[in-house]
């Protein structure tokens, strides 16, 4: 694949109270490449509970490529095919929520815990035109 079609790749997980943060940052960087940095902001929750948010975007091709590799070893992929068009918003923006205990433990699949949005390079910027780029990717 010599061209990537997406602009960049947000990838975002929260890590509460009772989570180990070493463990949710691990399982979101199981999406990113190496070098990739994770920033980390500490938010308190309704009742005064720490919450973490760990985020990280990737805008190079190669560091794009790296992500939808990690994305193409899931099972789910014909899943996520089957619902592009409820998967890509009209802003031409690809939303997947990801399972954060299976990405620990070095596994890709759709689930709770971990969101990737991607913006999706589209001409013309049409929701129809950024599904078919999607599509051809995965």
């Amino acid at each position: 694949m010599a061209a990537v079609p997406l602009h960049y790749v947000d990838l975002r997980a929260f890590c509460y109270a009772t989570e180990d943060e070493k463990r949710v940052e691990d399982a979101l960087r199981t999406y990113l490449p190496e070098e990739a940095e994770v920033e980390r902001i500490e938010n308190e929750g309704h009742h005064g509970d720490r919450i973490l948010v760990f985020s990280a975007r990737v805008e190079n091709a190669d560091g794009i490529r790296h992500v939808l590799d990690q994305l193409r070893g899931s099972a789910d992929l014909d899943r996520v095919r089957d619902q592009l068009d409820d998967r890509v918003t009209e802003n031409c923006e690809l939303f997947l929520y990801l399972d954060k205990q299976a990405a620990f433990g070095g596994e890709a699949r759709l689930g709770e815990g971990i969101t990737l949005r991607a913006k999706v390079e589209a001409y013309p910027a049409k929701k129809e035109s950024a599904v078919e780029n999607v599509r051809e990717i995965l």
